[in-house]
């Protein structure tokens, strides 16, 4: 296979899964930044030929890809240029402002705890205590995989891995190499901040490369206004990050993922302000106050009013003792004005003092249960996994069903990441100069999120154990209906189960041979036979 044909291979498998118009192309930018760059483009890049034919993909729903000079002369006209700026498109800008929105609600205790929760439970550990399962049918691939997870320190580092994808729905991890010795792969993992990493990709949908913005000081504002500098732009090739991403076919969100959080920003908006306004309410309304009621006796009313002021100035003040002069002094205490009130009161039997309760419905939270509860629900979290209710039997029973469906959810995400390790993979077996065929058909699995979903598995295939073997007692079908029925399996399957029985099975004995003892190992060598009584030799 050519370096045409791998590059090609690499184009597929870096699109996404659903093509839309208007690609991130960002116009012409400068060449590739750093050396590590250089060393990913001239590793993985293709010269292409002056003049070659346009190709069509067959299996990629026939997707036409033309030469590198059509493809940057028709991306040009998507930029626009403010003095040296390039304003970014609405998708970028929409994507910046999500992130914002991300970085608050992951503040949230809550929402917080769910997103560890899914973080928690996509990096699990299989029996074996690794969490990245490899398989292989070459144990040379294998190996070497393993050893690139203890170099990089993979299994650490997934667990940040998926959070990110999570929390934004995108995660850019950047493979570092030893320039001085390239032949030993990818060394360290570096994850990027997510708001700064921008995909460039061609009109057709495919990956160009990437470039990373250098967030400038704190008083510039060209980037909150949707536009970066060129000067502050870093390019970078497409081999040299690893884009995890939660796949969607929304076209809000493409090319990149979907965060967990994503359906759940309207409810949390609502929540914070149910909040905000059940704290306002309780600082305003939960002091007790007091109320004085003053018998003004027969005092004109013009005169009422200056003998009010004289009561009130009398509860501001409070007594103190004074070091310098040593005498009881007074100072005014505002804090009495604001609590209480002065009522005037004539022939009501005296002067007298009542006490205002404060707020009676502080336990009255529906409200702000009802937005939690959205949020959660929009997260696909149980409620149960975050708030504690009642200890009830019933509720422990919902909860393991809550699991598994739960672990569904997670399964997602798992499936999500699975395709990101794979492409990091092979990419280090590549510059390791593994052959393609020892890492082709290779695949990475985590481990199960949750006990309870693999045991209701067993459970099911116990059941199925059990009926398989009540038909065969009955002798009502054949083994080959039970394979296709029971078991959905095919014809080829069932003549690959039929030929690995006739081989595990022992082979038949010899003619006149003993028969073997009962307890005795298929194909064990058989002890002597006794030698016959005296009687019979005399014979």
């Amino acid at each position: 296979m050519g370096l045409d044909d791998k590059n090609d291979e690499r184009l597929d498998e870096n699109a996404g899964f659903t093509e839309f118009p208007g690609a991130n192309t960002y116009g012409e930018g400068p060449p590739l930044s750093g050396k590590f760059a250089a060393f990913f483009k001239s590793f993985f890049g293709t010269k292409r030929k002056v003049g070659r034919p346009v190709t069509v993909n067959p299996v990629r729903g026939d997707v036409i890809k033309v030469a590198d000079a059509e493809e940057e002369s028709a991306s040009t006209g998507s930029l626009g240029m403010v003095r040296g700026n390039v304003k970014l498109p609405q998708v970028e800008y929409q994507r910046r402002r999500r992130y914002n929105d991300y970085e608050k609600m992951d503040e949230y205790p809550e929402i917080g705890a769910a997103i560890d929760i899914y973080a928690d439970d996509s990096t699990q550990t299989h029996l074996d205590g690794t969490m990245i399962n490899v398989v292989t049918e070459t144990q040379e691939v294998k190996n070497a995989v393993q050893d690139f997870v203890k170099t990089t320190d993979l299994d650490k580092y997934l667990w940040d891995i998926i959070r990110n994808m999570c929390k934004y729905g995108d995660c850019f991890v950047e493979n570092i190499v030893d320039m001085n010795n390239p032949t030993a792969g990818i060394q360290r993992l570096k994850i990027l901040n997510p708001a700064y990493i921008y995909r460039r990709e061609d009109k057709f949908g495919y990956l160009k490369g990437f470039r990373q913005e250098v967030p400038g000081s704190v008083n510039d504002q060209s980037t909150s206004m949707g536009r970066y500098d060129r000067k502050n732009i870093i390019e970078l090739d497409r081999e040299q990050l690893v884009h995890f991403r939660i796949h969607t076919s929304d076209s809000n969100y493409y090319p990149y993922g979907k965060s967990i959080c994503a359906p759940g920003v309207r409810a949390w908006k609502s929540l914070r302000m149910m909040e905000d306004a059940m704290l306002i309410y309780r600082l305003h309304r939960a002091p007790e106050r007091r109320i004085f009621y003053i018998d003004t006796g027969n005092l004109p009313q013009n005169k009422v009013e200056r003998f009010m002021e004289r009561i009130k100035a009398k509860f501001k003040k409070e007594k103190f003792y004074n070091t310098d002069s040593g005498n009881a002094d007074e100072r005014y205490n505002p804090i009495s004005a604001e609590e209480d009130f002065f009522v005037p009161v004539s022939k009501q039997g005296g002067t007298k003092i009542e006490t205002l309760p404060g707020a009676q419905n502080l336990g009255d939270i529906d409200d702000v249960r009802y937005f939690r509860d959205k949020v959660l629900a929009a997260m696909k979290i149980p409620k149960d996994f975050i708030v504690e209710k009642d200890k009830s039997p019933e509720r422990k029973a919902n909860l393991s069903q809550l699991d598994a469906k739960f672990a569904k959810a997670v399964m997602r995400v798992q499936r999500d990441a699975e395709v990101g390790l794979t492409d990091l993979i092979r990419r280090h077996l590549q510059i390791r100069n593994f052959p393609k065929s020892t890492y082709a058909n290779m695949e990475i699995k985590l481990a199960p999120p949750s006990d309870l979903s693999e045991k209701r598995k067993l459970e099911l295939a116990e059941q199925k154990t059990r009926v398989v073997q009540a038909v065969k007692g009955l002798d009502l079908f054949s083994n080959e209906y039970i394979y296709k029925n029971f078991y959905d399996m095919n014809d080829l399957e069932i003549e690959e189960i039929k030929k690995q029985k006739e081989l595990e099975a022992p082979p038949a004995p010899e003619p006149g041979a003993a028969p073997a003892a009962p307890g005795a190992a298929p194909g064990a060598e058989q002890p002597p036979a006794a030698p016959p009584p005296p009687e019979e030799q005399g014979k």
